[in-house]
């Protein structure tokens, strides 16, 4: 029986995985290939699950924890996943703030299921908004030192590093970053890619169908260093319905939570690691995300659809104490709301700091 090729894409929060594993998962498609997808989160109520279960892919969520520490927990989304037919192709997608991939996940599934699943090179997607500063080692980089750390062994680990969003870049910048990464990883390939426009996937595609030993990179890791450094993010997911006597655009409800979140938390000189919307209503979906406290928020996914009532998540990753993060989302939303003449009923909000991460398996053996 052939074994299943799985295809693992990291990335700090923000970095674009969601996006990137859709137009993936298209491709391979359009190839002939059966395809899944396993999402990952800290808690319920993930905007990227609704965002590719929406989109029509086969999609299995992993919710509560990260795979490294929830290994069973990825196995038995895969079982799900193939329970009906089996698969091509399954592609995850691991929590932003996590690390150490290649010890907690790759080696187990290497050394457990030999015959199950096919590993491809592990990319790790580059997030240019914060990479630049924090490769730069700026000050004013949006996190800490310890947060940056994460960041920084993300990348330290990856078979190849994708840097994304080329379209939103200049040549010399995208140069600039590239130049970055081959100075401070040398030996790493870099991918230039635009999850959004689909410029440079030939490529990507290419090196992802390459066939060897990949997620074997070996790297020290100060877990004291890599807990306090997730600690310092605030993590809320949250689930709301909003209505109104009369229609409203899913795109400007998304757009105008987003945006007054975002003059919020740069008035409390709280930096977003990642916040997204996820709007449907009257079979119609939106979504908008914010990668950080100086870009501007972006309708990834334009629904042209108007409602009386909308089903809302709001995933938010943001330096800041998470009853103040629960706060902002809270006065934010319903400010959005009002302005469109609207009111927002939350049904369920989770907000926490994520714990110490305690793997299932750790193999740093890389024979």
């Amino acid at each position: 029986m052939p074994r299943t090729r799985f295809v693992l894409i990291g990335g700090f929060l923000g970095a674009g995985k969601t996006t990137t594993i859709a137009r993936l998962a298209r491709a391979c498609m359009d190839r002939g290939q059966r395809i899944g997808i396993v999402t990952n989160d800290q808690a319920t109520d993930l905007v990227d699950t609704q965002t590719l279960r929406s989109a029509g892919f086969g999609v299995e969520e992993v919710a509560g924890s990260c795979f490294c520490c929830n290994f069973n927990g990825l196995t038995d989304a895969v079982e799900q996943l193939t329970a009906i037919q089996s698969l091509d192709v399954i592609f995850a997608e691991p929590v932003g703030s996590c690390t150490d991939i290649a010890a907690t996940v790759f080696r187990p599934l290497r050394q457990m299921f030999p015959d199950r699943f096919e590993l491809a090179p592990y990319g790790v997607i580059l997030k240019p908004s914060h990479g630049r500063r924090i490769l730069r080692n700026e000050p004013n980089a949006g996190f800490s030192p310890k947060a940056a750390y994460i960041f920084k062994k993300q990348l330290e680990e990856a078979d190849f590093v994708i840097v994304n969003r080329i379209d939103e870049l200049a040549p010399a910048e995208v140069e600039d970053l590239a130049g970055l990464l081959h100075e401070q990883y040398p030996g790493v390939p870099v991918i230039r890619v635009s999850a959004r426009t689909g410029q440079g996937f030939d490529a990507l595609l290419e090196f992802l169908d390459q066939r060897g030993d990949f997620g074997m990179r070996t790297m020290e890791l100060d877990y004291d260093v890599y807990a306090e450094g997730e600690a310092e993010l605030g993590w809320l997911n949250s689930s709301l319905r909003v209505t109104s006597a009369t229609p409203f655009s899913l795109d400007d409800l998304s757009l105008a939570i987003v945006q007054r979140l975002q003059q919020s938390l740069n008035s409390a000189s709280a930096e977003p690691a990642h916040l997204k919307t996820f709007a449907q209503g009257n079979g119609h979906f939106s979504v908008v995300n914010l990668i950080s406290g100086d870009t501007p928020p972006a309708v990834s996914i334009t629904s042209s659809g108007r409602s009386h009532q909308a089903d809302v998540i709001v995933n938010a990753r943001v330096a800041i104490d998470p009853a103040l993060l629960e706060e902002h989302v809270a006065a934010g939303v319903r400010a959005a709301c009002c302005a469109m003449n609207a009111t927002a009923d939350f049904l369920r909000t989770q907000s926490f700091r994520p714990g110490r991460p305690n793997p299932t398996y750790r193999i740093t053996d890389a024979g």
